[in-house]
């Protein structure tokens, strides 16, 4: 089913993210081609968060009447077809323009989202986790709410580094302090306005809470996502290449209790490492 350009701004009212400016222009070019690959175009939205979002939140509206919530891009892509996604793709794009500054900003969020999306729907099948769609989008969307944050609050980034270098117990203390909200509840809503399944959307909420969750006993789909994630940030460094920080606070408080959650020694993620480093994605922390 086409939309018509009413129909994609009214998709797009509210979505703030902004998209690479690569994967627009990616886009733009495999529109020329004389046969455009919708794998190909498949691939590249998958690649951001902001086109990945609309994309899912498009097919899981009532528009649609899907029985089921879809949470795999490709999918979506599928079912909405070559028009629709090329509408919406096009409409995110002369939203506006991004400053040279922000876009240099912004490069260190959108190379780790897709990292970490990649290594977390890996780690997901490696223990048997049955979902690794939803690890993906995890991962993807986890730090959606940083973009948003950031432009409502000019010193955000400064203050992220300083929550990374661990001047407050949990990332999101010092956030809640100055900001009276946080990153990851911005998140959280986000992806709710995206429908992505409840599941994704309280595991973004509580992506700074794992040591509690932990802690609780408990033994939950979210907190094997949450754990799967941890894994995958920490392979990636997300403190050091989003947070500027050279210690990893985060998963030497996480770390024992976390592998012991999901099965996994040392052994097993130096392998996991290894195999993505031969595939050129830039692994930072030994485990």
């Amino acid at each position: 089913m086409n939309l018509s350009e009413e129909q994609v701004q009214q998709i797009l009212q509210g979505i703030t993210i902004p998209p690479q400016p690569q994967i627009l222009v990616d886009l733009q070019m495999e529109q020329l081609q004389p046969e455009p690959d919708i794998n190909h175009i498949a691939k590249l939205i998958s690649q951001d968060v902001s086109l990945a979002g609309t994309v899912l939140k498009t097919v899981n509206s009532p528009f649609f009447s899907l029985s089921n919530t879809i949470t795999s891009i490709n999918q979506a892509v599928t079912l909405l077809g070559y028009n629709s996604v090329i509408n919406i793709a096009n409409g995110i794009s002369i939203k506006g323009e991004l400053e040279d500054n922000v876009i240099v900003e912004l490069n260190n969020f959108w190379d780790t989202a897709q990292d970490i999306a990649l290594i977390a729907a890996s780690v997901a099948r490696h223990i048997g986790y049955n979902k690794p769609d939803q690890a993906y989008s995890l991962g993807l969307f986890h730090n959606a709410g940083i973009p948003l944050m950031q432009s409502r609050f000019s010193d955000y980034f400064e203050t992220m580094r300083s929550s990374y270098a661990g001047q407050r117990e949990r990332i999101i203390d010092l956030e809640n302090e100055k900001y009276q909200t946080n990153h990851a509840v911005i998140g959280y809503y986000a992806a709710s306005s995206w429908r992505l399944p409840k599941v994704v959307c309280h595991a973004i909420a509580d992506h700074h809470n794992v040591y509690s969750l932990l802690a609780s006993g408990a033994r939950t789909e979210m907190l094997t996502l949450l754990c799967v994630l941890k894994i995958a940030e920490h392979l990636v460094g997300n403190a050091q290449r989003l947070g500027k920080c050279d210690i990893d606070i985060e998963w030497q408080q996480l770390s024992e209790e976390l592998l012991s959650f999901v099965g996994l020694g040392a052994y097993d993620l130096e392998n996991i490492a290894a195999t993505f480093r031969d595939q050129g994605i830039d692994i930072v922390n030994n485990i």
